[in-house]
């Protein structure tokens, strides 16, 4: 049983999570509703996304590690201020350019490109939110031509965003031995490049909307599954 205070309450869960942002912005939105976990902004990309989780895992006990922020959506399946659930975390950047096309790390004989969450939390989550259940690629660099989004649904067929941390946080759950999840909120098209229509602030309001649902959904998670 983890105890927690937070302005002055004492807070009871019994599934010790973390959550791992990017940014600052991320961080209070997902802290605005979750009062049961740890939520930290790790930095932007997968490098600092994973030594940051990888840090924090060696500093305490967790029972689920969460990468959760705001992400691209693949039109029309995720339309921006939609929520998005990983039922797989794939990188989709970490390979070698061929005259044949893109080759994952896998196909050269190295590693693994995908993580995927238990698949019992991601229906739960899907159910309790209303979030839609898909993959969510991890990129190093961000979508910016209506070709570049075309291949990379090509590779990933059920690809619904793409963040660029995900991954590398699987990556330290990985290692260390605990179940990840990961949550985006649809800030953008996947696609060319246009700030106007980027809705940060939608995006961030689901985020903090979703997270709100979170906390019973990981007690009814724990009693059957860990």
């Amino acid at each position: 049983m983890v105890v927690q205070a937070q302005e002055g309450r004492l807070i009871t869960s019994s599934v010790r999570v973390l959550v791992a942002t990017a940014v600052p912005a991320e961080r209070d939105a997902v802290a605005r509703s979750f009062t049961t976990g740890d939520v930290m902004a790790a930095g932007v990309g997968p490098a600092l996304a994973a030594a940051a989780t990888a840090t924090a895992l060696t500093r305490a006990p967790y029972d689920l590690v969460v990468s959760a922020g705001i992400a691209g959506g693949f039109q029309p399946d995720a339309p921006v201020g939609s929520l998005v659930v990983a039922d797989e975390i794939t990188v989709a950047d970490l390979g070698a350019e061929t005259a044949d096309g893109f080759l994952p790390v896998t196909e050269l004989g190295f590693g693994t490109v995908t993580h995927r969450p238990p698949n019992s939390l991601v229906r739960e989550l899907v159910r309790a939110t209303g979030a839609r259940a898909g993959a969510v690629l991890t990129v190093s660099t961000v979508t910016g031509t209506a070709e570049r989004a075309a291949g990379l649904r090509h590779r990933h067929p059920t690809a619904l965003a793409e963040a660029m941390e995900g991954f590398g946080v699987a990556e330290a759950a990985a290692l260390h031995g605990v179940p990840v999840l990961e949550i985006r909120a649809v800030s953008n098209p996947v696609g060319p490049r246009d700030r106007a229509a980027w809705r940060i602030g939608d995006a961030l309001a689901a985020l903090t909307e979703g997270f709100g649902k979170l906390a019973p959904v990981l007690e009814s998670w724990k009693e059957h599954d860990l």
